[in-house]
């Protein structure tokens, strides 16, 4: 179905254009035999079939010199179908290849003049005892072929616009998608370490002159943390530069590197009670970090010191992911815009068609909760 679907390459559609030429030509002939006793006449209906050939490759001369030449063969009362047939043909090129306007005043030149010349040619034949043939049938039946092919060339070259910017949407689209998975990741690896980063130094500028030590712990974590967060942020542009690759492609977080945050976190005046069934599939197990992460994130950056239970479990096919602090509910502070971390973990959500809500706990702390069904 794919084969029949394609557009076939433009050398056999030439080269097709070139067998009908030809049998027309023949067809020309055959139909009138006295047509060989008159060579002149006969090369007349050979060159008007040349224009069939050369159609798609210069469609507007080709199209015009079948008119010109069809004017010359339906003077000389030669063949009255071969010069309609030729300029429908040809005309359905102009019709795919150019403005509607611009196609519609040759579709109108060509109706005038191959309506006259069959005017001419008709008033100069012989007519028979019924009438035949009749003017206003034969035009009318030329300019039904002709106003055909231009509506179907008309229709063909709609169809590929449509096509054309059917793709150039969803190449938008993906675009879109791409920069915010891009924005996503980015924040994913930023948000978390700057947070704890900010903390420990400002817990370093308050006790480095009264507890050496102390300072110079956090300071040592600030580095730490800087360290791998830059690690993280390199091998992730690294793998972007890389024609054809996403984000995707760069290493994914795994549950087992749940602790760690915790650690973090705990560093940074929040203590986490981790819990985390091990049945969580792994193919889930990126989204359940990045939520679990931006949801702590959230409560070192707004609540802390404070303590946080975190707890991601399976239960009747379904994944839940919960995160309750008791910290202050508002999580944005006073003055300042919001975040995108709330609106990132609702979208990692939405990727697999679950619920999410986040919000102030009645009387104090703040709650996330994730949940989605696995297939």
């Amino acid at each position: 179905m794919n084969l029949l679907a394609r557009r076939p390459p433009s050398w056999l559609l030439i080269l097709t254009d070139t067998v009908v030429a030809v049998l027309l030509a023949l067809a020309s002939t055959a139909s009138a035999p006295e047509l060989s006793t008159n060579a002149g006449t006969t090369v007349l209906c050979w060159l008007l079939a040349v224009p069939v050939a050369v159609r798609r490759v210069w469609p507007e001369p080709a199209y015009y010199g079948a008119l010109l030449i069809g004017l010359a063969v339906l003077a000389l009362q030669a063949n009255r179908l071969l010069p309609t047939a030729v300029a429908a043909l040809a005309l359905y090129p102009v019709a795919t290849a150019r403005p509607v306007r611009r196609s519609a005043i040759a579709l109108v030149s060509g109706l005038l003049v191959n309506g006259s010349s069959l005017l001419v040619s008709i008033s100069g034949a012989p007519r028979y005892a019924n009438g035949w043939p009749d003017p206003v049938f034969i035009v009318g039946t030329a300019w039904l072929v002709m106003g055909t092919s231009w509506s179907l060339g008309t229709a063909a070259r709609t169809r590929r616009e449509f096509a054309a910017g059917e793709a150039r949407r969803r190449a938008e689209q993906a675009a879109a998608d791409e920069r915010l998975r891009i924005a996503r990741e980015l924040h994913d690896v930023v948000a978390h370490s700057m947070s704890v980063i900010t903390v420990k130094a400002g817990v370093a500028a308050k006790v480095l002159d009264k507890h050496p030590e102390e300072g110079r712990k956090a300071l040592r974590a600030i580095e730490e943390i800087g360290r791998g967060s830059l690690a993280e942020m390199r091998h992730l542009l690294g793998v972007l530069r890389q024609p054809g690759s996403t984000p995707g492609s760069a290493p994914l977080p795994r549950l087992a590197d749940l602790p760690s945050l915790a650690r973090q976190a705990a560093e940074a005046g929040v203590r986490v009670d981790l819990s985390v069934d091990e049945t969580v599939p792994d193919s889930m197990a990126p989204a359940v970090y990045r939520i679990l992460q931006e949801a702590i994130t959230n409560v070192v950056k707004h609540a802390a010191p404070a303590h946080c239970r975190a707890s991601v479990a399976v239960a009747d096919g379904r994944l839940r992911i919960s995160v309750v602090d008791d910290g202050p509910g508002q999580r944005v502070l006073p003055g300042r815009p919001g975040g995108h971390g709330l609106a990132g973990m609702r979208e990692r959500t939405l990727l697999y068609g679950g619920t999410f809500e986040a919000g102030p706990l009645p009387g104090t702390g703040f709650g996330v909760h994730a949940s989605w069904e696995i297939p």
